[in-house]
């Protein structure tokens, strides 16, 4: 059976992703995961209430 190239791994013929690119990304990832949130909670606002509810009170027990 061939080896099948690894797809996690870059290529030779490929540049390495730079910091800066990973870093924009990154923040558009967790951008898009913030839009998602805030969608989910207009949607659910039952739900979003509970959770926030919840976190909070997650919040209050934690000790620093």
């Amino acid at each position: 059976m061939p080896e099948l190239p690894d797809r996690d791994a870059p290529s030779v013929d490929e540049p390495r992703e730079t910091d800066a690119e990973r870093r924009r990304r990154r923040a558009r990832f967790l951008r898009e995961l913030a839009e998602a949130r805030e969608l989910r909670a207009r949607v659910q606002p039952r739900r979003a209430k509970t959770a926030r509810l919840r976190h909070a009170m997650r919040m209050r027990t934690f000790r620093w």
